[in-house]
């Protein structure tokens, strides 16, 4: 029987969504064993000037529980 847990993140890219989400995952990564999903909570940007500076992505990341 495996045991999972989940964990949010916010990220940020200065790109767009898709990278945020991107880098997201790739941080949870490398702190993370055993990532086997993650889903978008939300999206939000960031703006500075009246224009568009980051763009923030809020995931929920599923990773399993060591034994």
């Amino acid at each position: 029987m495996s045991v999972a847990r989940v964990t949010e993140l916010i990220a940020d890219s200065s790109v767009s969504f898709e990278d945020a989400v991107k880098q997201g995952v790739l941080r949870a990564n490398t702190t993370l064993r055993n990532v086997t999903g993650a889903w978008v909570e939300g999206q939000k940007v960031i703006v500075k000037d009246g224009k568009i500076s980051a763009y923030r992505a809020i995931l929920k990341v599923t990773f399993v529980l060591d034994d």
